[in-house]
């Protein structure tokens, strides 16, 4: 069995409901490790489904997931239940991913989003901080401790990078919005460069928290996917694109007012 773990990007938020409805969490029907489940099903031919528990919750932060935490995720790992690999998916919100979305491209609450540029700055801030690299590293060595990794030489943990939202090479994208209100900020290619290159630099940073844990094990016991490049062609401001396009199901990303919400 298996376990899902983190934020949005593992929740799956705007790939379906669940049973006809969404929890709080925004947990999707067709998030990855529910896929990876079904995958785990039919190579078991008939056999005993593996044990899933789905902990993901949209929004999450590595503090949220600590132990002791109100709603901390680890401390609800059932680990008498049978777990061989748990996936995870954690710290774009604690670097501010929804505010720098909100101020600086959706402008969900108008004047009271903030501006762009002090979003940005909080999240350069937050990376240029080793306290980033070692909240990471914490929440996986809690994970680790949590299962008993001495007793479960078998058990590992994946972890998921991010993938950059835009196209940064069109013009055209240039005069487009996504703003919720009349006069939204533009998708210009100077934020969309920037925004890329965040995520690119979140990436490094997971995966360097990655090598470290796994540097002081006589074997890996973490996995680092970066599935970036598999989003060319399916990112947000593609060559011909009118954004935003709410039908173009080629783009890989939740689009707040599209078909997926």
């Amino acid at each position: 069995g298996f376990i899902a773990l983190g934020d949005s990007y593992s929740a799956g938020i705007g790939t379906g409901l669940i049973n006809g409805t969404e929890d709080e969490c925004r947990r999707g029907a067709n998030a990855y490790p529910v896929l990876v489940q079904r995958d785990l099903h039919r190579s078991l031919d008939g056999g005993h489904d593996p044990t899933f528990q789905f902990l993901s919750c949209t929004g999450s932060t590595v503090g949220d997931m600590l132990t002791g935490a109100e709603r901390s995720q680890i401390d609800g790992f059932n680990t008498t239940s049978t777990a061989d690999f748990a996936l995870l998916s954690i710290g774009g919100n604690d670097l501010g991913f929804f505010d720098i979305m909100n101020s600086c491209i959706f402008r969900f609450y108008s004047f009271y989003s903030g501006t762009c540029e002090t979003a940005l700055r909080h999240a350069d801030e937050q990376m240029a901080s080793s306290d980033f690299e070692n909240r990471l590293r914490l929440v996986i060595m809690e994970i680790l401790d949590r299962v008993r990794w001495e007793k479960r030489p078998w058990f590992t943990i994946t972890v998921t990078g991010y993938a950059r939202f835009f196209n940064a090479d069109t013009d055209e994208c240039d005069d487009y919005s996504f703003g919720m209100w009349w006069r939204g900020p533009k998708l210009e290619r100077k934020l969309r460069q920037r925004m890329n290159d965040m995520v690119v630099d979140v990436n490094n940073k997971i995966r360097r928290s990655v090598d470290a844990i796994n540097a002081a094990f006589a074997e890996p016991r973490v996995l680092f996917v970066d599935y970036d490049e598999a989003f060319e062609g399916h990112r947000f401001c593609e060559p011909g694109v009118v954004e935003p396009d709410y039908a173009r199901n080629e783009t890989w990303f939740f689009l707040v007012g599209g078909l997926d919400n």
